[in-house]
């Protein structure tokens, strides 16, 4: 037992290594786990007592359990039996591939990631475009919600830009938790909006493992409590107006909420429309270029963007750097799942019994998504911000060119027909409005200027067209009253070559 052993240098090296490696996983690790563990929950409850609605246990979830506790699911067991027996493949392997769904699917939140890194990029990177505009249809109302209720924010998809500016405006409210598309799926950008709580749904599969597998998550996520938001036109508007809804992740939605109000177990959902609007799309070029190829498929060559880029980091550093105008945010009137549901069956004669069923197609659940979803569109149409250069392509493409003071005493005109309709600008003066309009439509060659003669460009009546259409259903389609002026002249009768 005393005797000296000797070893060769790099057997003792090794043994060394084994045992250090050894210690730490079963004595060092699990403590400094716990320590930082112990940091998290104090920095989350510290932060919790700022937001108005705290961040929900769901969310801080570890993966790995919301992963297992995903492909265990009773509804995904029995979806993996069906996909093996409709496929002819063992239930081993349809199980390995809803465990590849679920881990594609089920985000990795992270606190620090959220509310130290992407509230500021997102509040920075909002201001450093536009002229950031928030309004409330009903803020005592959003005031008021049940605490208890799963908040979804319903949003019109304008932008890109819409992920990251109702992120920093709704930063003091909660965190959110998006879906995302396919243009996510790349390193490292996957792991930066895994991060932030966002999780990748693929929009066109009709495999039904993986919808099922998808409708557990948002089942799970809306019955714990996630504050979410979603778009439910499935995509970017690629002319400018509102487009039909898509029923999927609301139809999922509606199935995990409670429509019973008399149920202690059931938990409402209460959906906040939120529309929003621009005076400069940052894609619109994109955009109505696939809607007259008529196919959802962008073509954004990386050069393309980079020299963009560039060159307005240039026009900064060179002090001649504008920002594109105004964005504008506005929170509709919230709408309880259950009011609805309960008024729906009151008025329509709709049975709500077998609203928990998952009957794939038709019955209560899906009549009761479609209602849902067209009510959510008209709020959210009801509230988009009218914006200087909507207004004003609207305008113009309905009286033809017209003169700077024209196009003030439109405004104005319009303004007083219809008091509802806030004009978003940085004063009261709507030839503010009518001033900034100008600029950007003269900067980016829609419409060119002889003299105080506005005059739209032929080869740009398209992108004056994508923005008309986003205020086209809040404006009269009569004449206005407004008649013709001396200041006023039809588009044709004027020459305006493109700028190139």
């Amino acid at each position: 037992m005393t005797r000296s052993v000797e070893l060769p240098l790099w057997l003792l090296v090794l043994i060394l290594l084994f045992a250090a490696v050894t210690f730490a996983s079963h004595f060092l690790f699990p403590s400094v786990r716990w320590f930082f563990r112990r940091r998290f929950e104090r920095a989350v409850a510290r932060l919790n007592t700022r937001l108005e609605r705290p961040i929900e246990p769901f969310k801080l979830t570890r993966r790995y359990d919301m992963i297992q506790r995903l492909i265990y699911d009773p509804e995904v067991a029995r979806a993996i039996a069906r996909h093996a027996a409709a496929e002819g493949i063992p239930e081993n392997v349809a199980f390995e591939q809803a465990r590849r769904y679920a881990r594609e699917i089920v985000p990795s939140f992270s606190a620090f990631a959220y509310f130290g890194f992407a509230i500021r990029a997102a509040r920075w990177l909002s201001n450093a475009i536009y002229r950031v505009r928030l309004g409330y249809q009903d803020e005592a109302a959003l005031r008021q919600l049940d605490p208890n209720a799963t908040l979804v924010f319903v949003m019109n998809h304008r932008s890109n830009m819409d992920y990251v500016l109702v992120t920093y405006l709704a930063a003091r409210r909660s965190a959110l938790s998006y879906a995302v598309g396919e243009w996510a799926r790349v390193w490292p950008l996957s792991r930066l909006i895994k991060a932030m709580g966002a999780y990748f749904i693929r929009r066109k599969s009709r495999n039904d493992l993986y919808r099922r597998v998808l409708s557990a998550y948002m089942r799970l996520a809306t019955q714990g409590g996630a504050t979410q938001a979603m778009f439910p036109e499935g995509g970017l508007s690629l002319d400018g107006a509102l487009a039909e809804p898509k029923l999927g992740l609301l139809k999922y939605i509606v199935e995990a909420g409670s429509v019973d109000a008399a149920d202690p177990q059931g938990r409402d959902v209460v959906f906040v429309p939120v529309a929003l609007n621009y005076d400069w799309v940052l894609e619109d070029t994109i955009l109505t270029s696939a809607a007259r190829a008529g196919e959802r498929r962008f073509k954004a060559r990386i050069g393309v963007i980079m020299a963009r880029i560039l060159r307005q980091l240039w026009l900064w550093m060179a002090g001649r750097y504008h920002r594109f105008g105004y964005a504008a945010v506005n929170f509709g009137a919230p709408l309880s799942l259950r009011e609805f549901a309960k008024g729906q069956q009151e008025n329509g004669g709709l049975d709500l019994r077998d609203t928990a069923s998952r009957e794939p197609a038709g019955g209560p659940t899906l009549a009761l998504t479609t209602a849902l979803a067209t009510e959510l569109m008209s709020r959210i149409g009801v509230a988009v911000p009218v914006l200087p250069v909507p207004l004003a392509a609207w305008l113009l493409l309905r009286h033809g060119a017209m003169r700077v003071e024209a196009l003030d005493q439109h405004m104005a005109a319009m303004r007083k027909q219809m008091p509802s309709i806030v004009v978003h600008h940085h004063s009261a003066s709507l030839a503010t409005a009518a001033e900034e309009a100008r600029r950007i439509l003269v900067m980016r060659g829609l419409v060119t200027q002889k003299e105080e003669l506005l005059v739209p460009v032929q080869a740009k009546l398209e992108l004056l067209g994508y923005y008309a259409n986003s205020v086209a259903h809040l404006l009269s389609e009569g004449p206005l009253g407004l008649g013709a002026t001396d200041d006023a002249a039809t588009a044709s009768e004027i020459s305006a070559p493109a700028k190139s």
